[in-house]
């Protein structure tokens, strides 16, 4: 008689499945050969959606157009909070000083305390310069205030780092000007929330017979007898959803400010109308509608990249 075979269920490349700290990702890590003038960017998801048009790849026979999923995220301006100056230590990069925008908006008083006479000294001796910035979902149609503030990454030396920097100090800094079509994106964000669930839900594994012992939805058993404990890649019950993922290498089909291009008549389900610039990602993203995404330089980019000419979005 043959033997059943099946793969283990539930990935062993997460561990251990938590919920997120907070609804928008911290990034730990950029890329060092990007040419993009800032490392990351934010938005939020709006929706799924279907586009159709003709894949530039040459190795390819068929030249018909072909229809594939996307995303739609909605990019309203960001705004630099402060400059961030490290230095390297024992203990890794280490905070030496930090230099505030002359101009900030008053909705980050829901988000944090400012000092009312900032004193801004110069800096002459440091490592690493960091841009700290702030979103403004107010000129969204997602029915909030508070914004949220994350730091990112420049490239280059800490000489070009700083005149980049100042650069962006006291002004508004949009997506067109960070990102192009058809490059590769890296995507973070927060994955839905599910709750407890058990492992069937959880991991994927098959209901045992009718015959079997005790429970039907949990694992036949807990492994060996020794050594005297429980290991980790036994499928057990717990938290699902909210974790904090990444997705590599998502192509950018578009990005526009021509809104009545993608905003359908009734508008987005459970989100409304687009009001800014928007991008169209390929394939679908982690995460709820209306929540916060994380855009990234790619951190290992394909090389070769076949071009994506857009032709219709359906609304």
């Amino acid at each position: 008689m043959g033997k059943t075979s099946k793969p283990r269920a539930g990935s062993l490349q997460f561990w251990h499945r938590k919920r997120a700290r907070r609804i928008y990702p911290r990034i730990r890590s950029w890329t060092k050969l990007s040419k993009s003038p800032l490392l990351g960017f934010i938005g939020y998801k709006v929706g799924i959606t279907q586009v159709q048009g003709l894949d530039q790849n040459p190795a390819k026979k068929s030249k018909e157009p072909i229809v594939t999923a996307a995303t739609i995220i909605e990019c309203p301006p960001i705004k630099t909070l402060s400059i961030r100056y490290y230095q390297k230590s024992y203990k890794g990069l280490k905070v030496v000083g930090e230099k505030l925008a002359e101009k900030l908006d008053k909705s980050l008083d829901k988000k944090l305390r400012l000092p009312k006479n900032p004193k801004n000294k110069e800096i002459k001796e440091f490592d690493d310069i960091r841009l700290v910035l702030y979103t403004q979902p107010k000129l969204t149609t997602i029915n909030k205030k508070k914004p949220e503030i994350f730091e990112v990454a420049l490239p280059g030396k800490k000489e070009e780092k700083l005149e980049l920097a100042n650069k962006y100090l006291n002004s508004e800094i949009k997506i067109s000007e960070i990102f192009e079509e058809n490059t590769l994106i890296d995507v973070h964000a927060v994955t839905k929330g599910k709750g407890f669930q058990g492992a069937v839900k959880r991991f994927g594994i098959s209901l045992k017979s009718h015959k079997s012992e005790k429970k039907r939805r949990s694992a036949g058993n807990m492994g060996a007898w020794t050594p005297k404990k429980v290991s980790f890649r036994i499928p057990q019950a717990g938290q699902t959803g909210y974790h904090t993922r990444t997705e590599h290498n998502k192509l950018i089909f578009k990005i526009s400010d021509k809104l009545e291009e993608i905003n359908p008549k009734a508008g987005f389900t459970h989100y409304g109308n687009v009001k800014n610039e928007y991008i169209i990602v390929k394939g679908s993203i982690p995460g709820a509608i209306k929540r916060p995404v994380r855009l990234t330089a790619a951190m290992r980019p394909q090389k070769n990249i076949s071009q994506f000419q857009l032709q219709e979005i359906k609304k």
